[in-house]
């Protein structure tokens, strides 16, 4: 940098200021006076800043397991899955070495990405392809992607394809903590939520609607069949198929709604019979009344926690609008899985049902609330005559302090369906009651990872205090 003398700075400035350039002013002696007085010189005009820029292109040397802290959910959920035996996944697999076909996706990224879209709420497949975009997705869903390319036909197919082995891994799961000590299923809470299914209210139909539409639908599979045939060369020929298929699923659809139009109509009395009706939408959802006291289509979800750690141990699907009946199936749910019932059962009313009662005693003992006698001058805790030994007990224990107290732990249920809620169990995107439980493990497992987080580490903790 030339440094100017000060001779000559003085003279340019005098030279300027009587040009008429300048104010009559020295800045030099201003500022020189302003420092003797111990005051800042005074500045005018707008301060200059450095403003953010965020759409600067930039190239950055590092690699994306530097993108995601140690501590970030993801992590933990990549290090449960790269414990699981995926061996059923595997052979499934067409694609082996030597042999034609392109590669399939690790299975592990795939149970990985579901479960931690999961505990983010996300339950669309193509939502969640496009988290994992290399340039515009999020770094926890990159991360677990590992730079493998997904779509959302593969994700979503993926994610109702092995019911039986997210089945499996509930049951290794539970009975993981069970080992641990840290699951005891001495007090198992049940309870059922309702969840909205993916049809509207104006695709229920009645028996000669249906039949009205399983003729055309015959008609226009027999109709792309025979255009299929006739110009097998045509250039829309995949268009062609795709249609065929569109029909041919349709079909399907209509004679499983026949087929479950019988159920419903077992269910009605006599005179109501011919009200009954099915969606062609989806066939296996009911009407039911819901929370806000509206009816919907939807699915019955049944869940059995762990009262004192709030782990899910069981999980059923139904189109049941109610609960009464669903109980002592439960139980022998947690038989099957576990080798051993529930020492105690806490249901609500609604599941309150004499045979149920009956058939998980003595293992299991139950406690749900004694619905009003009939009678108002009899007490409902009172044992009548026709009751089994099993249900005369029952009503007996229910009225002392000790059950009532035992019961109202069964709310602690109550967080988990919020939990599961908050996660976006709101209305299912799938149809069929398969790939609805499909849908429930997912939420069932990605709960239970986190709550065995949670367990151990209070287990460390409280042994690190003592």
């Amino acid at each position: 940098m030339v440094q100017w003398p000060s001779v000559t700075y003085r003279w340019c400035l005098t030279m300027s200021t009587e040009a008429g350039l300048f104010p009559d002013i020295d800045p030099v002696a201003e500022a020189t006076a302003a420092q003797a007085k111990g005051a800042e010189p005074k500045c005018s005009g707008q301060p200059r800043l450095r403003y953010a820029n965020r759409d600067q292109i930039e190239f950055r040397m590092c690699a994306l397991d530097q993108l995601l802290s140690e501590e970030h959910e993801a992590r933990t959920v990549w290090a449960y899955v790269e414990n699981l035996d995926l061996t059923p996944l595997l052979q499934q697999i067409k694609a082996v070495d030597h042999g034609p076909g392109a590669s399939a996706a690790d299975p592990r990224i795939l149970i990985a990405l579901w479960l931690y879209a999961t505990l983010r709420g996300i339950g669309s497949a193509r939502e969640l392809e496009r988290r994992c975009d290399p340039q515009t997705g999020e770094v926890a869903f990159q991360w677990l992607a590992g730079g493998v390319s997904l779509n959302y036909h593969t994700l979503s197919t993926f994610r109702t394809a092995h019911v039986d082995y997210l089945d499996d891994l509930l049951t290794t799961s539970v009975a993981t903590l069970r080992q641990e000590g840290l699951v005891r299923l001495e007090r198992v809470a049940q309870d059922g939520i309702k969840v909205r299914a993916s049809a509207g209210a104006s695709s229920f139909r009645r028996e000669a609607t249906l039949q009205h539409y399983l003729q055309e639908a015959e008609k226009q599979v027999q109709a792309l069949k025979t255009e299929l045939n006739a110009d097998p060369a045509a250039a829309n020929r995949r268009q062609q198929k795709a249609r065929e298929r569109t029909a041919r699923e349709r079909l399907e659809r209509v004679q499983r709604a026949l087929e479950q139009l019988a159920q419903v109509e077992a269910q009605k009395k006599p005179k109501d019979k011919d009200k009954a009706r099915t969606s062609t939408t989806d066939p296996d959802a009911r009407v039911m009344k819901m929370g806000d006291g509206g009816f919907r289509p939807a699915v019955n979800v049944q869940l059995s926690t762990d009262s004192a750690t709030q782990v899910i141990t069981g999980v059923d699907v139904t189109n049941s609008g109610g609960d009464q009946g669903k109980m002592a199936p439960m139980v022998e749910q947690h038989e099957e899985r576990y080798g051993q019932a529930p020492k105690q059962m806490l249901v609500d009313g609604g599941f309150v049902k004499k045979e149920d009662i009956e058939a998980v005693s003595p293992q299991t003992t139950v406690y749900a609330p004694v619905p009003p006698s009939k009678d108002p001058e009899r007490d409902a805790h009172t044992p009548c005559p026709n009751d089994s030994p099993a249900v005369a007990e029952w009503r007996s224990r229910m009225a002392t302090d000790e059950a009532k107290a035992i019961y109202q732990r069964r709310s602690q249920h109550e967080c988990v369906n919020a939990i599961a809620r908050n996660r976006g169990l709101q209305q299912f995107r799938v149809r069929g009651l398969q790939k609805v439980r499909a849908v429930v493990l997912w939420y069932v497992l990605a709960h239970n990872l986190m709550r065995a987080v949670t367990l151990r580490a209070q287990r460390d903790q409280e042994g690190k205090t003592r």
